[in-house]
C-alpha cells in the first residue's frame, strides 16, 4: 500500500475508534484488519481495498448505530483522500462492502469484498465475545446492576450467535466455524456461560 495512504488511515481514520465504545475501540478495528487480510488472501481480490474497507467498516457508528453500516459507506465515499488513490468503481464496490457487512443483513453481501468484511467483523473468539457483549451493555444500559447484565448478555448471545440466531457466516472459513460451535455448546450449559461472564464481569469493574 502507498505509504501516505496508510498514514492517513493509521493517524485519521482508526483513531477515530478512540471515540466508541469499548466493543469497538483501536483493537477491534486493527483485529477486522488483521482477520480481513487473512481471508481475502485465499480470493482474487485488491488487498489495499480489503484493507480501507477495514478500517472505515464501523466508524458510522460515531454517529448512529442502527444505520452506522450505511453511514460508514458515505463516509467513505465522500473521503476525499480515498478518491485520489481508487476508482469510481472501487469505491462503490469498498462503499456496499461496508453498507453490507453488519451482521443482521439478511441478504448476502453483494461482493466478495462485502463477505470478506463481514466475515472479519464476526470474529467469533467467545471469550471476546462475551467480553464485547458486557462491555456494551455496561456502556448502554448503565443502570443495570450485575445480575440485569449478565441476563441481557445471555439474551443477546442467545439471540444473535445461538443455533437460530440472526448472525449469518457468507464464507466457509474454520476459525469461524470453530468459534461459533463453541458458542452453540456453552449455550447449551447456561450455568457454565452464566459463571464465565460473572468473572469477565468482575475483570471488566476491577
Amino acid at each position: 500500500m502507498d505509504k501516505n495512504l496508510l498514514d492517513y488511515l493509521h493517524h485519521q481514520i482508526i483513531p477515530q475508534y478512540q471515540s466508541l465504545d469499548q466493543a469497538h475501540q483501536m483493537d477491534h478495528v486493527e483485529k477486522v484488519i488483521h482477520d480481513a487480510l487473512k481471508i481475502a488472501r485465499d480470493y482474487p481480490v485488491n488487498l489495499d481495498m480489503v484493507y480501507v474497507i477495514a478500517c472505515f467498516h464501523d466508524l458510522g457508528l460515531l454517529t448512529d448505530r442502527r444505520s452506522h453500516h450505511i453511514i460508514g459507506g458515505n463516509m467513505l465515499l465522500e473521503d476525499q483522500v480515498i478518491r485520489a488513490y481508487f476508482s469510481k468503481d472501487e469505491i462503490n464496490l469498498m462503499k456496499e462492502a461496508i453498507e453490507d457487512h453488519r451482521a443482521s443483513n439478511e441478504n448476502p453481501p453483494r461482493s466478495i469484498y462485502g463477505k470478506i468484511i463481514a466475515e472479519a467483523d464476526r470474529n467469533l473468539d467467545p471469550m471476546t465475545i462475551f467480553k464485547r457483549t458486557l462491555q456494551f451493555g455496561l456502556k448502554h444500559s448503565s443502570t443495570y446492576d450485575k445480575d440485569q447484565q449478565i441476563e441481557r448478555a445471555i439474551d443477546h448471545i442467545k439471540d444473535k450467535y445461538g443455533p437460530k440466531g440472526y448472525l449469518k457466516l457468507w464464507l466457509n472459513t474454520e476459525q469461524n466455524q470453530i468459534g461459533l460451535k463453541k458458542i452453540h455448546m456453552l449455550l447449551e450449559d447456561e450455568p457454565q456461560l452464566t459463571n464465565i461472564l460473572k468473572q469477565i464481569y468482575d475483570e471488566i469493574e476491577k
